[in-house]
């Protein structure tokens, strides 16, 4: 009989019996799951399929025409006798050699022997003896004859084994089979059949998990075919592949800097870095060390591209390059879009670029749900960007040269994050840098290497010359680190510390308006800063009436509220279609299927907000595009005036420019004070203005004597609060509260007669 071995990994069951360390068979089961282990049971099951037996959920009992052909054959008669089974297996099993029938009649014998040792009578053995013959005839016929040979036979069971099944598992071991238990639901069930483990080994490795849900050999049919589906997607396979990351000595990025003849020798391997680091390890050192290590690899004569923040979209022009039709599932994606993958200088590079992009556009269909859109958006991009970066990356490539591929400061998108997996899996060394720690980003791969920094640096821009490097002092080092100290979670905050912020709009009583109206809105109910975003409470309000009618306070009431960052307007319409507006005849271009052009409009000549800080640009982008998809502006994507909407968004005036320019998130916001004493009601324009500064964060006031319904027409209802303090009063002229003073008297003055 043969003997259990235990094998040191997964591998040694495909060794034949000759090569094996200690000559003998496997009996392992393996109640864990991971990637490595799937791998090794899809090739298992294709052993077993070709020149083994597979088994999923039981063993069946003979039925009553199993049983009866067997009687009719071998009789009823039973005895606990070597030469009797012998004898049996002869008659019953003719194809055996005279070799393997002494082994199953011993491994017979010997089970029986253990039965009868555990307390068995003779009756349970006879039952066991037909059971045993029956599923030698009807299940194990096919692999008799190759029990003990050279390349042993395979057995693989799925589901929780009940007693006789072991104890037939373990006469087929011993008379020379591999054997693999699957056991999905854990090894508890076992382990009451077999304590000690004595008749099979639990077979572990670190990181395992539970197997899948979904998990059974049904399954695992359909993915094997699926992946039989691919390889023929692939075409021809490369013959090179890649070694990320485990051939360095140490996590740092500097292991990049290794030549590439000196990371592997191995045939037909090429090896590379993938590595993400937050944080920085010095923050005086950091600009100097990271120039030089710019340096040393644009000296090295490696492909070399960076790019400072996210990597820039696709534009119009280079997703109309990529050849693509209608699909109806991930392999007509797959193999459509592949084609669009061209490397005629190294066919092997091309083979090894077509495979990836195949792999991960599989990988992402499961996250996807088979999305067939979304996932050839996801594809146009990797092949855009391919495309983009091929020509630095690989000109006149030939193993085993790696190029590199940096990303510093920002990686935000999961478009990014899929490319940058696609780069890594490619001839390419990949790496992410992200010294400011408050940076967050979506990339995670098995073969990623985290590094992690305890110090924390907001360096704008990479080094890349001399004359851009900004190196700190220590002392003014030290002031940032207090300064991240003070305004980092103490409820003070220093000048234009954020540059996000939403706006939620007050509901207040018309008393606390002058209360809240100057107040800065760090005090303002709802104020909250998370995630780098400030949380602004505003007000906008509709105030209708004269209180008391009392017009001399009324004016004076709103006098009160004119601060240094208030603009007031007069008279309404303010806007209308006939105001200059030199963005209006371009306004079709900056959109696309409902998203702004970002890039387009602010490269475009008409567009006069290059003059504000970057960080507000786009943030008055982000408000425009906020604007659009809530569709608060009547006639938004029915009847052109989306396009109305981005000309006015794009043409506000120096004045309010100028407010925005000031508006610091955490401190007093600019307002807007509009008073209409008329019957006019607001243009489509002045409604899309008021809309797009509530989103921005302005304070809005409409004084409304008459109560007319003024401002309701594009807007919808109840967008407004609306307050009525007093009875309605009508024709009033509106005093010219900030002329210059005339005959020593401001004319407000000399319209109440006081001075305020």
């Amino acid at each position: 009989m043969q003997k259990h071995i235990i094998p040191k990994n997964l591998r040694d069951f495909f060794t034949p019996l000759s090569g094996r360390e200690e000559k003998g068979v496997y009996f392992c089961r393996i109640a864990g799951y991971s990637t490595a282990i799937f791998d090794f049971i899809k090739q298992y099951y294709d052993a077993a399929r070709r020149a083994g037996v597979i088994i999923d959920g039981k063993l069946a009992n003979p039925d009553a025409n199993q049983l009866a052909y067997f009687s009719e054959m071998m009789g009823t008669e039973f005895r606990l006798d070597l030469t009797f089974l012998k004898n049996k297996l002869h008659k019953w099993l003719p194809r055996m050699s005279d070799q393997q029938r002494d082994n199953v009649a011993a491994a017979i014998f010997s089970s029986f022997q253990d039965m009868l040792a555990k307390g068995k009578n003779e009756n349970m053995l006879r039952n066991a003896y037909i059971k045993y013959m029956c599923w030698l005839y009807y299940k194990f016929e096919r692999i008799i004859h190759q029990l003990g040979a050279e390349n042993l036979p395979k057995i693989l069971y799925n589901g929780t084994i009940s007693y006789y099944e072991l104890q037939m598992f373990l006469v087929l071991s011993r008379a020379g089979a591999d054997i693999v238990l699957l056991e999905p639901e854990g090894d508890a069930a076992y382990r009451h059949l077999d304590q000690s483990s004595e008749i099979s080994s639990l077979y572990e490795e670190p990181g395992t998990t539970a197997f899948p849900d979904s998990f059974n050999l049904k399954w695992l049919q359909q993915e094997m075919a699926k992946e039989a589906n691919r390889q023929r997607l692939y075409g021809a396979l490369p013959s090179i592949d890649n070694c990320t990351n485990a051939w360095m000595n140490k996590a740092d990025i500097r292991e990049i800097l290794t030549d590439a003849q000196q990371r592997g020798k191995q045939a037909g391997f090429f090896y590379n870095a993938f590595i993400i680091q937050y944080g920085v390890e010095d923050k005086l050192l950091f600009p100097n060390d990271i120039f030089s290590f710019y340096k040393q690899l644009q000296t090295s004569g490696r492909g070399v591209c960076l790019e400072n923040g996210n990597i820039p979209l696709p534009s119009p022009e280079e997703i109309s390059a990529i050849r693509r039709q209608n699909y109806t599932n991930v392999e007509q994606l797959a193999a459509g879009l592949s084609a669009n993958i061209q490397y005629t200088a190294n066919p092997q590079l091309q083979r090894l670029m077509v495979k990836t992009f195949i792999d991960l556009i599989f990988e992402e269909s499961k996250q996807d749900g088979n999305n067939i859109a979304r996932l050839t958006n996801k594809a146009v991009y990797l092949l855009v960007w391919l495309k983009r970066y091929q020509k630095d990356l690989f000109a006149h490539w030939q193993m085993p040269q790696i190029s590199v591929f940096i990303v510093f400061g920002k990686c935000t998108t999961a478009n990014e994050a899929l490319f940058l997996r696609f780069l890594a899996r490619l001839p390419v060394d990949v790496l992410v840098l992200l010294p400011d720690l408050n940076s967050t980003c979506p990339l995670q791969d098995p073969s990623l290497l985290e590094i992690r920094l305890e110090q924390s640096l907001a360096l704008e821009t990479f080094p890349v010359e001399p004359a851009r490097m900004r190196v700190s002092t220590a002392a003014y080092q030290a002031e940032r680190d207090l300064d991240t100290l003070m305004y980092q979670d103490s409820g003070m905050y220093r000048n234009q510390q954020y540059s996000q912020a939403e706006a939620v709009t007050l509901r207040a009583m018309y008393e606390e308006i002058s209360i809240l109206w100057d107040q800065e809105v760090k005090y303002r109910p709802s104020f909250a800063v998370m995630n780098q975003t400030v949380t602004i409470p505003v007000l906008l309000e509709k105030i209708c009436g004269v209180k008391d009618g009392q017009t001399n306070q009324y004016w004076m009431d709103i006098k009160k509220l004119l601060t240094p960052n208030t603009l007031l307007v007069s008279q309404v319409p303010w806007l209308t279609s006939l105001t200059a507006n030199p963005i209006k005849p371009f306004a079709t271009q900056f959109l696309q299927n409902g998203r702004l052009l970002k890039n387009k409009i602010k490269a475009h000549k008409a567009y006069g907000y290059g003059i504000l800080r970057s960080e507000m640009q786009d943030y008055l982008l982000n408000k425009l595009q906020l604007l659009l998809d809530q569709r608060i502006v009547a006639g938004t994507y029915q009847n052109g005036t989306e396009y109305t909407i981005i000309a006015t968004a794009l043409n506000l005036n120096k004045d309010l420019l100028r407010l925005i320019q000031n508006f610091d998130f955490t401190k007093k916001n600019p307002k807007l004070l509009i008073i209409n004493t008329t019957e006019k009601i607001l243009s489509l324009e002045d409604s899309i203005l008021i809309a797009f500064l509530n989103l921005v964060g302005f304070d809005i006031l409409f004084f409304i004597p008459t109560g007319y319904q003024c401002i309701e027409k594009f807007l919808p209802v109840d967008y407004v609060n609306e307050h009525h303090i007093g009875e309605y009063v009508y024709d009033l002229s509106v005093p010219e509260f900030r002329s210059d003073q005339e005959s020593g008297l401001h004319s407000i003055k000399r319209l109440f007669g006081r001075s305020f």
